[in-house]
């Protein structure tokens, strides 16, 4: 009998003659012994619970395959994660001086939320933008909105997340822009920008033209920025607004993965080299209230890509199947009831995110539920991560809950069915295929649509909401943004149009026409074209022309 047999026989005899017993007398709580996913929880592990397990495969060492334990050899031993707010309201002057002191605070890198007309493709003077200018994130329609933006800010210095996505090349162009004026060569420019096109028609719906041409535009980001960029990630494969939209933990991972998997086939069929570009990849994902679901999922994540990466595209180099990651706690998961509640869930939240072994890290503000942080709300969740890096003694060691039987045997499960979700989409025909027929829009329909039964019923506790509520709750003090400031920035836009050279904006907007309809590379053009104030609108308006827009399937 080997030592598992051994420990099995044992869990059998504690089960009959000390668990059984001891909870027929004293039954256990009527809750859902399941995590947010739905899977099992029993009630102790053991190493009878990892048959096959194997160190060396499954887990191995951090910074080797198959990445389990973390990326990195020393992790945060190295340096700690970066710590990146979210940041983003008003006119672009407003968001410099929150970013101002956030690097104060002690923050490691910018992040920079923009409003819906910037999200969608409208400049600040469009009748569409009117009531949405700076409400959620930074009024950005020309290149001047973000030389005020960056003002002061050395763009060799710091580095930037921009999260953006179908006009992100418009952005990036526009970010290039002002490194180049501020003398920063590109080799020096870092940061990262969303730019994931494939969830947004999953989850998020900001979009312009339909998949195909838009993963174009996202494959002429990531072959302009390996060759002339190299220090920058021009896609965040975002599992976060997956999460976001009433996925499971799982349906997140698995997605995800999907995602990435569909634009490395765009580049490698596009004829690039998969260690030229697979580097800069990165991803980004949602850190919800399961504790030891959120970190087993980065576990399972990190596992998943390495195999995927070394199986099914060839590559070699070792920074090409790294999954690197961003996380974010969960908006969703934030209550506008007793708001203070959200600091804790935060916090918690956050502590998975590094046990889980993440690269950087954005902690949400209590009041988010209200509107746009306050500078005290953001202070509160800027020093939440201060104090797990500083006081808890977390990073001290790699991976301090590798081996426990709970969270092994979870990231085994996770993988399991994350590797089914994609072996389903490969039979659609790949992710835009499955996209079309609406397959994953429904999946993540059909789970928010369970869980919010679930929270209806009870049967999932929201502290706050639906028990431990508190009757007659005071509205807590939150940001307000001035409606003079939209009126102020909309002018600042139609000025500076009047005072552009039209034939320069008619043939910078010609010449992007041209490179779209001919297949060409279009940063290098979109880079003339903002340098020459071709605003953000005109350009998505070429994009409408040229490859129209899209309409989604009905999946109800």
């Amino acid at each position: 009998m080997d030592e598992r047999e051994r420990i099995e026989r044992a869990k059998k005899r504690w089960e009959a003659e000390t668990y059984q017993p001891f909870v027929k007398d004293s039954p256990e709580r009527p809750v859902p012994y399941e995590t947010l996913s739905g899977m099992p929880v029993k009630p102790l592990y053991t190493p009878a619970d990892l048959k096959g397990f194997d160190y060396e495969t499954k887990l191995g060492f951090p910074g080797e395959y198959p990445f389990t334990r973390g990326v990195y050899p020393t992790m945060y031993r190295g340096r700690p994660w970066t710590m990146r707010m979210f940041a983003g309201f008003g006119r672009p002057e407003d968001t410099n001086a929150r970013f101002k002191y956030l690097l104060e605070q002690g923050q490691t890198g910018l992040s920079t939320a923009f409003d819906m007309p910037a999200l969608m493709g409208y400049d600040a003077d469009h009748p569409r933008a009117r009531g949405e200018v700076g409400r959620e994130g930074v009024s950005i329609s020309t290149l001047a909105d973000m030389e005020r933006l960056f003002d002061g800010i050395p763009l060799g210095d710091v580095t930037t997340s921009m999260t953006i996505n179908c006009t992100a090349s418009i952005a990036l162009a526009m970010y290039l822009a002002v490194a180049d004026k501020q003398g920063v060569s590109r080799d020096r420019v870092g940061g990262t920008i969303q730019n994931d096109l494939l969830k947004e028609f999953i989850a998020q719906k900001e979009w312009i033209c339909p998949p195909e041409p838009a993963v174009r535009i996202v494959v002429d980001m990531i072959e302009f920025t390996s060759k002339h960029v190299p220090k920058f990630n021009p896609v965040s494969i975002s599992g976060y607004h997956i999460r976001e939209a009433g996925s499971t933990a799982v349906q997140e991972l698995a997605f995800t993965l999907a995602d990435g998997i569909g634009y490395v086939q765009a580049a490698v069929n596009r004829g690039l080299g998969v260690d030229a570009f697979a580097p800069r990849l990165s991803f980004f994902f949602d850190i919800h209230n399961d504790f030891f679901e959120e970190i087993a999922k980065l576990r399972a994540a990190r596992r998943i890509w390495a195999s995927v990466m070394r199986e099914r595209f060839g590559a070699k180099r070792p920074e090409s199947l790294r999954l690197r990651t961003h996380t974010q706690t969960a908006g969703v998961s934030a209550t506008a009831q007793q708001p203070l509640n959200n600091i804790a869930r935060v916090a918690l939240q956050a502590l998975a995110a590094v046990l889980g072994g993440a690269q950087s890290l954005h902690t949400n503000s209590y009041d988010e539920t209200w509107a746009l942080p306050t500078e005290e709300a953001v202070t509160v969740a800027l020093r939440t991560q201060q104090i797990i890096a500083e006081e808890t003694g977390v990073p001290l060691t790699i991976d301090p809950l590798g081996g426990s039987f709970y969270l092994e045997a979870l990231t085994d499960q996770m993988e399991e069915a994350a590797w089914a979700y994609i072996r389903k989409i490969d039979e659609l025909g790949g992710i835009i295929r499955a996209i079309d027929l609406g397959y994953p829009q429904r999946e993540i329909a059909d789970a928010a649509y369970r869980y919010q039964l679930m929270e209806d019923r009870g049967d999932k506790t929201v502290v706050g909401v639906n028990k431990y509520v508190m009757a007659n709750e005071k509205p807590i003090a939150h940001l307000r943004i001035d409606e003079a400031l939209e009126l102020e920035q909309i002018e600042k836009v139609k000025r500076l149009k009047v005072s552009r050279d039209p034939s320069k904006v008619d043939r910078r907007l010609r010449q992007l026409a041209e490179a779209c309809r001919d297949g060409q590379n279009i940063m290098p053009v979109l880079i003339d074209a903002v340098k020459d104030y071709v605003s953000l609108g005109e350009i998505s308006d070429v994009y409408r022309q040229v490859f129209g827009l899209y309409r989604e399937p009905i999946i109800f």
